[in-house]
């Protein structure tokens, strides 16, 4: 049964992740900036890009399909069901039970088939070219997510995003070296999933190396708006992932409010740790060939991989 403190925490930590996805998202890329020694355009300003977006028209070409115009509302649905399974703030999470790590990677792929699938909707050329690049970086990346997330389950024994926190957390203090070559290939992961550098940029539209782009290049006003706000929130749901893998520390213990209020300001100083040291390693990294990218996210895999096989043979 549902306790009402329990969908309380649970609806909060969705709305927190909405709301502060965008901030995230805009204090990288201040931190980019910064590191260019550039002013940068401010943490706030994808607030004021998606305010923009959605006071315009949605223009849509004559030959879409029902799919093309549903795919941005899917895919932000898609993020918050996400976001609704990691712990964000607490582990009283009454939707948790009913799907683990598995399916949190399922619903990652699910979005990125919706995406695919109406960026070759309408048979522009960049929009195949998008998707086929797509596909292939998430079928090289899903496999290197999914030996991180077992990693975390063989030492938790279970794939409940919360009760791997609730034991990583919640006990005495362990060195686990496993962890430390799952965490290189979780980050290597999520800036190939987020299409960061060196995988992808996401402040370019040149032919050759765009990936995301390429596939939202068709849609506008409300629609494009829902788009960049869900690689936001995809960007935040994975450095909460991220977070409570390796840093589960601060994250409350239950639902109760006092704990939420104390794992807030944690919570945001994790974030801003994060999102620092992802702008330091798009700083010191270069855009690879996009035929690079197998060999990068194999490198992931094996990694991970790698993780697993020292903790069978060390239980470390």
């Amino acid at each position: 049964m549902i306790s009402w403190p329990g969908l309380i925490a649970q609806l909060t930590e969705i709305l927190l992740a909405i709301l502060l996805a965008p901030v995230l998202l805009g204090w990288v890329n201040q931190c980019r900036a910064w590191m260019q020694n550039k002013s940068g355009p401010g943490i706030l300003q994808p607030y004021r890009t998606l305010r923009k977006l959605f006071a315009k028209e949605a223009v849509l070409a004559h030959n879409a399909s029902p799919l093309f115009r549903a795919m941005p509302y899917a895919l932000f649905a898609c993020m918050c069901l996400a976001a609704a399974i990691v712990p964000i703030l607490g582990t009283d999470l009454p939707f948790s039970p009913a799907a683990d790590a598995i399916a949190l990677v399922g619903i990652f792929a699910l979005a990125r088939v919706f995406i695919s699938l109406a960026a070759m909707d309408i048979g522009t050329a960049f929009g195949s070219l998008g998707a086929r690049r797509e596909m292939m970086v998430g079928f090289l990346a899903e496999p290197a997510l999914l030996m991180v997330l077992f990693n975390a389950s063989l030492i938790s024994h279970s794939t409940s995003l919360t009760t791997i926190v609730e034991h990583l957390a919640h006990v005495e203090f362990v060195i686990y070296p496993s962890l430390a070559f799952a965490g290189i290939a979780f980050t290597m992961v999520s800036l190939a999933e987020n299409a960061r550098i060196p995988v992808d940029n996401p402040s370019t539209h040149l032919e050759l190396t765009m990936i995301h782009e390429a596939m939202v290049l068709e849609y506008s006003g409300r629609h494009l708006a829902l788009i960049e706000w869900s690689a936001a929130l995809k960007l935040f749901v994975y450095s909460c992932i991220g977070i409570a893998l390796f840093f589960p520390f601060g994250i409350a213990e239950g639902g109760d409010a006092a704990g939420l209020l104390l794992a807030l300001p944690a919570l945001a100083a994790k974030l801003a740790i994060g999102g620092f040291v992802m702008a330091l390693i798009e700083m010191i990294s270069a855009k690879m060939r996009i035929f690079r990218a197998p060999e990068y996210l194999g490198t992931a895999f094996l990694l991970a991989v790698l993780a697993m096989l020292i903790h069978l043979l060390l239980g470390s």
